[in-house]
């Protein structure tokens, strides 16, 4: 499962990776951890121009309650057994939460890192999980819906994370489930509101465990949602070897923290 992520990106830096520009009104803190019942950061399938912040936790339109279901597994009932080559039906098109969103309410969720732990100990022990070579930020495939509190008459604009089995990297936690990434040339066919429901359910799968890594972070992190640079601290290797090289022969460890620009020019002139 995915239930906390970290968008530590500048709202500028997100408008340049997506082509996108933040909705007039969005009021919105980045570098902080993102929780269950928090706001996260999407771009929708009916405004797919627009940043907007929405509710970490999926409400369907028809619910008689706040329901806040934070992942919705790609498979549905099927594969109960997370095995990591499963290749069969995606049964969340037939789940009655997700059948409708699936279909016509799809989002990309932004995010920097997500957070996992082993499948028992879970965040007690946990691991930010990230892509190499500073692809950041980038996205999950997420669904979304509009609920109406029937008491209050307030709209709650809700999502959720699409979920797969665990490839190779988050094994090595071990876990055995991960969200979905989506490659940057998937976006759009992502959001499409033309192409057969088969186009979409192609992408739900594992992303490459190749172009990921994970290092350890302390559970204290908690303390920490607001500030998810210090949040993120290393406090291990990384689980496959990873190097940073600076001019001076130093090898340092990074963090979620943004590179100094003179060091950045220095690494591609050394590449």
């Amino acid at each position: 499962m995915c239930g906390q992520y970290a968008i530590v990106s500048s709202i500028e830096r997100i408008e340049k990776k997506f082509n996108v520009k933040q909705e007039p009104e969005l009021a919105f803190s980045v570098n902080r951890i993102v929780i269950p019942g928090n706001q996260g950061l999407v771009i929708t399938d009916n405004e797919p121009r627009l940043i907007q912040s929405f509710t970490f936790g999926f409400t369907p339109s028809w619910s008689k309650k706040a329901t806040y279901i934070i992942n919705a597994r790609s498979e549905g009932d099927h594969n109960k057994e997370n095995r990591m080559d499963y290749n069969g039906a995606k049964g969340i098109i037939t789940k009655p939460f997700f059948r409708k969103a699936i279909r016509q309410q799809r989002c990309l969720v932004i995010a920097d890192c997500f957070l996992e732990g082993p499948t028992k100990e879970r965040l007690k022990k946990p691991f930010a999980v990230y892509m190499k070579n500073y692809e950041r930020p980038f996205a999950f495939a997420g669904i979304w819906d509009s609920w109406k509190n029937p008491d209050t008459g307030k709209v709650m604009n809700t999502f959720a994370i699409i979920t797969s089995p665990a490839n190779k990297l988050l094994a090595k936690i071990p876990h055995h489930r991960m969200p979905v990434i989506l490659s940057p040339s998937s976006y759009s066919r992502y959001l499409s509101t033309s192409r057969p429901l088969s186009d979409i359910t192609e992408l739900l799968v594992p992303y490459p465990y190749e172009a990921m890594n994970a290092f350890p972070i302390s559970p204290a992190y908690k303390k920490h949602y607001d500030d998810a640079r210090l949040a993120l601290h290393p406090i291990g290797q990384r689980l496959e070897k990873e190097y940073d090289f600076k001019v001076n022969e130093e090898i340092k460890l990074f963090g979620m923290g943004e590179l100094p620009s003179r060091e950045l020019r220095d690494r591609k002139a050394n590449n």
